[in-house]
Formats: structure tokens, sequence, C-alpha cells
């Protein structure tokens, strides 16, 4: 890594965001502007339809990576792997968890972690604005992941997640379900990348820590119940029958 690499690198992926983007961007440049280190944000456009690329560049310091819409999987793998910061931050679009809640997990990254997911369950997290049916759902979704895939994690799926370069860089080298050869996809396409991405820190035997961190539900969610659901589903089980036919050695 070059001497003037920056310090903290954060990835957005983004697919027809040109709403909630620029709210997004004005929070994150805001806030890295009154640090003392060095920074890029860079915004993964999932083949978008809508404006999010101008949106995304009217933001400056802003970098934008134009990908074809292979979902956000691929997207976010896109972007770690550009990034050339000291830690990897991965957040969503709609910032739902504060971009301030990086630095609870910034301490377990000092603190000897390699891999350090935001959880929205457990003592200290706070979810706020959530029906109730889809925190039974994510309940439920956990429950699967906890017996097919990865154990002793509350919640795989929150989408603020931060990774020394050194981890990201091994990591998304190795995911297989939305590597290189990820289809193209039609619609809003939310995936369990992360339930590969976790698998993988635990059998490469990375440090992980789980930080309870705030989050808010957004109203504009993109994810479809049935839709999202099946696909996550197969997903996790993809993981399982990858690791069966010694796909991650």
């Amino acid at each position: 890594m070059s001497p003037e690499a920056p310090f903290l690198s954060i990835v957005i992926p983004a697919y027809n965001e040109e709403g909630r983007l620029p709210t997004t961007l004005a929070n994150v440049t805001s806030y890295l502007a009154r640090q003392s280190y060095a920074s890029e944000v860079l915004v993964v456009d999932d083949g978008s339809s809508d404006g999010t690329i101008a949106a995304a560049k009217g933001h400056p310091g802003v970098q934008v990576l134009r990908r074809d819409h292979r979902g956000k999987g691929f997207a976010v793998r896109a972007g770690a792997l550009a990034a050339r910061g000291a830690y990897v931050l991965l957040c969503d679009a709609d910032l739902a968890v504060p971009i301030s809640e990086w630095e609870k997990l910034y301490a377990q990254l000092v603190g000897g972690h390699d891999v350090v997911i935001g959880s929205r369950e457990g003592l200290g997290a706070t979810r706020q604005g959530e029906p109730w049916y889809r925190h039974v759902m994510g309940r439920v979704f956990n429950l699967i992941i906890r017996s097919v895939a990865i154990q002793g994690i509350n919640d795989t799926q929150c989408g603020f997640k931060a990774l020394t370069r050194a981890a990201a860089q091994d990591l998304f080298r190795r995911i297989r379900i939305y590597g290189d050869d990820a289809p193209i996809l039609r619609g809003a396409a939310v995936t369990a990348y992360d339930v590969e991405l976790l698998f993988l820190a635990r059998r490469c035997g990375y440090r992980i820590a789980e930080v309870p961190v705030l989050w808010n539900y957004g109203t504009e969610t993109k994810v479809s119940p049935v839709r999202d659901s099946l696909r996550n589903l197969r997903d996790v089980l993809t993981v399982r029958l990858n690791d069966l036919r010694g796909r991650y050695h």
C-alpha cells in the first residue's frame, strides 16, 4: 500500500438510489471532513437505471465505480477490492446505521479484530421504526444461518461492517457466489453475501467481533419479503454446498 493511501475507505453499494444517496453522502463527507485522517468514499453503482451516478458525482471527493447489475454482494465486493484504505467500512446507501457508529467498530479493529460487524441484536443495540413482522422474519433467518452455516453470530445481515484492508482483500477474493462470474439480475436484489463473507472469515481464522449499533428501519426499503427471503435462503444453502464441494480450499 502506497504512503498516499487513505486511512479509511468507505464503500457504499447503490442501486437506483438517486433519492436517498445525496443525504447519505452529505452526512458521510461532513463526518469525514471533521476527522484528522485521510479517507476515501467509493460508491459502487449496481447497474442503476435512474440518476444514481449523477447524484454520487455531485459530491466532491466521492469516487464512482460503475458495474453491471449483479446484486449488492457483487457491488460490495467490487468496492472492497478497489479500496485503498488501511480499514474498509461497508455501509448501505440509506445510511440506516449513522456513520458515527464507525467509531465503535474501529475500537474493535485496533483492539486486534480483523472483521467487525454492526449488530442490531443484543444489549446496547437499538432498532428504530422496524415493523414487528420484519424483526420476526430476521430472527427466523438468523436461526437458519446458525443451523446451516455460521454459529454464534446474532446478526449477519446488518449492512454496517468494517475490515482491515488485508482481511478485505483476502476474503472478497475468496467469495464465490457473487464473484466475477455472478449473473446479471433484474430488479432490486438484496443478497446474503454477508453469510459467505463471515463463513470464510471464520474458516480462515480471522478474528471477528460483533458490536451493537443504532439502526433505523427505512420505509423505502427495497427488500421484498418473499423474493429476497428465497434468494437469501438459496445463498445460505449454496455456502454450505460450496463448502462440501471443497470450493473454499
